[in-house]
């Protein structure tokens, strides 16, 4: 399918950064069926209040201790707790805001000292948060994307991509049982790719400046937004429509620049006026903690989880052998919390070779987006860069699949073929968030919700889609595929139930294996999907 030529660099500037945000923002009243998407949507996630909470629930309620009981100069120094402030400064003035309501509702959440204080009142509290700030990040944008749909694309498919983002599994998981704000931010990036789409460079290029400072982690997804800004926006199309670099407006470039800049001394500011040099060292010290580990505590289903396994099963054949190895290694499948990966037999790998990997593959997108900037190509982009971060990254969590996750939904219906990358995609990204609910009363939860939402969303865009003809070659790849994705059932059965019954329960050699295979599946999906859309940017 073609990109819509509306959203292409040769159509009219954007309007105003005034008129772009009074536009954004308006929605007419919800439907019926929206009302009733929202209210199950909201009891799913209500009913959810007293689940499982990860150590990230006290983190954020720490941080709300922190931006309450101390002077801002004092934030990024902080260790009462080993929990400390690590992210962005707008993500602490987001704290600082949660923090004023807190203390109203239950004062001793925001004692520095009530360490792993959850009382009913706090869980809600912090539980409500969630809920609220990704109604009104994300539902909002979900809504405006459903009733405007991409060329190409039913209103049908508009309204069921948003609707199952609004459902996602994922942000479920993540935010709802295990506790975090991913829908929140999420959200920001997609006001961020609306405003691209919709031409409003400046209210973008302001977005998504906020979301860095909201958390750093999206600075993986920022090549394809400088590209795509500067190409489409500073170099304006010629009376024909054609596009040439001789129409290059230096003082559009000095307005995007200006609008990152000011947005972030507004978030590093108050943090130089008050500490000066030192103070910015410290925040940046605690954003990129690089004497952490290759690998998280958890593998990813990443390159180097492969790599690590690999690692692993030639370190149990060189032992078998009584060959000389490196017993360090022995005992580090994973140090990912605090330090690091050790490696027997393969070559270690450094932050450098990462980098390098991540900047090599994603300066081969960019260089085809500059050269073809469509707003498909530029959303294509935004996936691949978030994969390839991903795949290749240092000390990459398995939450991080959420951020090519999300914006790779409205891809599936460009095609059949990007419907199939888009369904293996998910399948593994979301299978590997299952180990981070630990408690067995969670499983039944997160197969069973998973398995609903994946036959309803798999079904219904399906059928919105036109399957071509398909060669023998393909078909079978089609049944491989399948079969990889019916494989999950199986690794389920052995993580939930014949692991146990094979070596017992916890306190075996043999306790990381189940963490291992999921991983490993994983790792195979997310890697294929990713050579799919490779394939299918260059094409």
């Amino acid at each position: 399918m073609s990109s819509n030529p509306i959203h292409s660099p040769t159509t009219q500037l954007s309007p105003s950064l005034s008129s772009a945000l009074r536009w954004s923002f308006t929605s007419p009243r919800l439907t019926s069926l929206e009302w009733d998407l929202l209210v199950l949507s909201t009891c799913i996630k209500v009913l959810l209040l007293p689940a499982y909470r990860s150590t990230d629930f006290e983190v954020h309620r720490n941080w709300l201790a922190i931006t309450h009981s101390l002077p801002l100069s004092q934030w990024y120094y902080d260790i009462t707790s080993e929990w400390t402030l690590d992210y962005p400064p707008f993500f602490a003035y987001f704290e600082r805001l949660l923090s004023s309501i807190a203390v109203l509702v239950d004062p001793k959440i925001v004692e520095l000292s009530n360490l792993g204080y959850a009382s009913p009142t706090c869980v809600g509290f912090q539980r409500g948060t969630v809920i609220v700030t990704e109604l009104i990040a994300l539902g909002s944008v979900l809504l405006k994307l459903s009733r405007n749909p991409m060329k190409g694309q039913t209103p049908t498919s508009a309204f069921a991509i948003s609707a199952s983002l609004f459902f996602h599994p994922g942000l479920i998981i993540v935010d709802h049982i295990h506790f975090q704000y991913n829908g929140f931010m999420l959200g920001i990036l997609m006001w961020s790719i609306w405003a691209v789409r919709e031409r409003h460079f400046k209210l973008s290029a302001l977005l998504f400046a906020v979301l860095l400072n909201f958390k750093h982690i999206f600075v993986y997804l920022a090549p394809p937004f400088l590209v795509y800004l500067f190409r489409g926006y500073c170099f304006p199309p010629t009376a024909d429509g054609s596009s040439s670099f001789r129409q290059f407006h230096f003082y559009r470039l000095v307005q995007l620049g200006l609008i990152v800049v000011t947005t972030c001394i507004i978030s590093f500011g108050p943090f130089l006026f008050e500490s000066g040099a030192p103070g910015l060292a410290q925040i940046f010290s605690r954003l990129f903690p690089f004497q952490r580990g290759l690998n998280h505590a958890y593998w990813a289903g990443n390159l180097w989880a492969v790599y690590s396994a690999i690692d692993r099963v030639l370190l149990k054949l060189m032992i078998s052998r009584g060959s000389d190895v490196n017993l360090s290694a022995l005992n580090s499948s994973s140090r990912g919390l605090v330090g690091d990966t050790s490696f027997a037999i393969l070559p270690e790998i450094s932050p450098k070779t990462c980098f390098g990997l991540t900047i090599g593959f994603v300066a081969v997108f960019m260089t085809k987006l500059w050269q073809d900037p469509t707003y498909i190509r530029f959303l294509k982009s935004i996936v691949l860069s978030a994969m390839t971060s991903f795949l290749f990254g240092w000390h990459v969590h398995e939450k991080a699949a959420l951020l090519f996750l999300v914006p790779m939904t409205f891809l599936a219906t460009e095609d059949y073929q990007h419907f199939r990358t888009w369904m293996i995609a998910s399948s593994a990204g979301i299978f590997g968030l299952f180990p981070l609910l630990i408690k067995p009363a969670e499983t039944p939860i997160k197969i069973l919700y998973t398995v609903i939402w994946c036959s309803l969303v798999y079904t219904i865009l399906k059928k919105n889609l036109f399957r071509p003809t398909l060669s023998t070659s393909s078909l079978l790849l089609i049944m491989a595929e399948n079969t990889y994705i019916s494989g999950f059932a199986l690794v389920q059965a052995y993580v939930s139930v014949i692991h146990q019954f094979l070596f017992g329960g916890t306190g075996s050699s043999m306790d990381f294996l189940p963490l291992m295979i999921t991983s490993i599946y994983c790792s195979i999906g997310i890697i294929w999907a990713y050579v799919r859309m490779c394939y299918l940017y260059f094409v």
